[in-house]
């Protein structure tokens, strides 16, 4: 097996470790524990680059993976509520890391409130989708 051909594995393995991460640095914000939320956005973040550079790699190599399983208009729905999202989050998570790393806590609050629930939807569509792809047919 080559390279390009695990990396949607790979990819699979890093969404699930960022909604991983994502949720234990909700779990220490709400508990006060800044220096651990801190550790698991950034970590989070990290992961979530390693998705987007892989992911880019693997399409342009290969272009999109059709769907040819059993659940197509779930699927389509899936995908078309994931893909603007996926495409909202970097943005959305660039500022709201750029706030907290600059100590504007109550912008990076206000902030947080909608990045958080849409990079977790991304993270677990992308599972979701994964699995469909490879395991749905």
């Amino acid at each position: 097996m080559n390279f390009i051909a695990l990396i949607p594995t790979a990819n699979a393995a890093l969404n699930l470790s960022s909604a991983v991460v994502i949720l234990a640095g909700l779990y220490f914000i709400k508990r006060g524990q800044r220096e651990h939320h801190k550790k698991c956005m950034v970590t989070a973040f990290a992961l979530s680059v390693l998705f987007l550079i892989l992911y880019l790699i693997r399409y342009a190599l290969t272009g999109p993976t059709p769907y040819t399983g059993p659940a197509r208009s779930l699927y389509l729905f899936i995908l078309w509520t994931h893909t603007p999202l996926a495409a909202l989050t970097p943005v959305l998570v660039i500022i709201t890391l750029r706030r907290a790393l600059h100590s504007d806590f109550a912008q990076h609050k206000k902030i947080a409130r909608v990045t958080f629930p849409i990079w977790l939807y991304v993270s677990v569509t992308g599972l979701v989708i994964y699995a469909m792809l490879h395991y749905v047919r």
